[in-house]
């Protein structure tokens, strides 16, 4: 196992090497007077002027170069000037990432614990009742877009019944943050709430965080509901299964000791999976619920074509996704036997 690790975190450098090239590919792909333009206020408006611009900043050098100098940047924290949050882009990734943090870390639970749980459910009573509504349950949040599926909650929720409000926190709290009596420790409210002794707060944040929690997560736990079906009724045909059946041991005990252990092995692999899932839906689901995280920023600068601040966050995408992916790695080689051996 130790061969197994050390060769993954051998990888990671140029894993991440890649994700940069591949960011910057694209980014090159614009004109040397466009790329020029996005560090400028003002626009020159003579050809001489832009000429030395890019001069200036390198343009006009092989691609290597630039290459090796827009890494030197990437290094140094210098990701150019977001327009969309006014201040340098690192900066706003930085200020707007303890949002989507707390946002990811409220949709990962029922993601987790509600699609392992019902996947093994389903399994367990395969070809019931509660078995073929969870196929349906899975099937409906594996079909509909993340951005329908927003939409009527937000028109139901909130529009019609009134229950849980859309944003990220009350403007009575924002008055308190402003005057000085609650302070923002983590910058995440459900966490600073706790910290500061504040449960008004604390509830406040998390009828806000409800709608885009069940929004972001459904998809995700309606996907592993149907992995973790798949997966452990295979288990259950396995010999061992029906060995430790025919000792006599308890169905809960062949259930949750032998058979839904080893039928975790190939779920675990679906983290990255699921890590793509949750990063491709928190854009949709800020924006539907006018959520001030990562994804709002991004897609707000999508908009205003602030063309530096997609880079960044397309960069911080991929960063995350490789160091995910590592992550989820290990943790396989943990959990699955075989791997130790090797």
């Amino acid at each position: 196992m130790l061969a197994y690790i050390i060769r993954r975190l051998l990888l990671l450098p140029f894993l991440l090497l890649g994700v940069t090239i591949f960011v910057f590919a694209i980014f090159s792909l614009l004109s040397p007077e466009m790329r020029a333009s996005l560090y400028l206020t003002d626009v020159p408006k003579s050809p001489d002027a832009m000429q030395r611009i890019i001069h200036k900043y390198g343009l006009d050098q092989p691609i290597y170069i630039q290459y090796w100098q827009w890494l030197n940047q990437i290094i140094r924290g210098d990701l150019g000037w977001s327009k969309t949050a006014q201040r340098p882009v690192f900066e706003a990734l930085l200020y707007y990432l303890p949002a989507t943090v707390e946002l990811s870390l409220w949709a990962m639970l029922p993601v987790i614990l509600v699609g392992i749980w019902l996947g093994i459910l389903s399994a367990v009573h395969q070809d019931k009742l509660i078995d073929h509504t969870m196929r349906v349950f899975a099937l409906v949040g594996w079909s509909l877009p993340t951005f329908v599926f927003g939409l009527l909650m937000l028109m139901y929720f909130y529009a019609k019944l009134q229950w849980f409000p859309p944003g990220q926190i009350s403007d009575w709290v924002t008055r308190e943050v402003i005057n000085g009596t609650f302070i923002r420790y983590t910058q995440m409210y459900t966490i600073d709430a706790l910290l500061n002794g504040r449960l008004d707060v604390f509830w406040d944040s998390l009828r806000h965080l409800i709608m885009p929690v069940i929004t972001l997560s459904y998809v995700q736990w309606a996907l592993l509901l149907r992995v973790t079906r798949s997966s452990m009724l295979e288990t259950l045909r396995q010999e061992y299964v029906m060995t430790a059946r025919a000792k006599g041991l308890k169905e809960s005990v062949v259930i949750n000791k032998h058979a839904a252990r080893n039928a975790m092995i190939p779920v675990a692999t679906m983290g990255g999976l699921l890590l793509i899932g949750l990063l491709n839906g928190v854009v949709i689901t800020e924006t539907i619920f006018n959520y001030p995280g990562i994804g709002r920023w991004a897609a707000d600068a999508a908009i205003r074509l602030d063309i530096l601040s997609v880079v960044g966050f397309t960069l911080f995408n991929g960063v995350l996704l490789v160091v995910g992916n590592l992550v989820v790695d290990l943790l396989y080689a943990f959990i699955d036997p075989r791997v130790r051996l090797e």
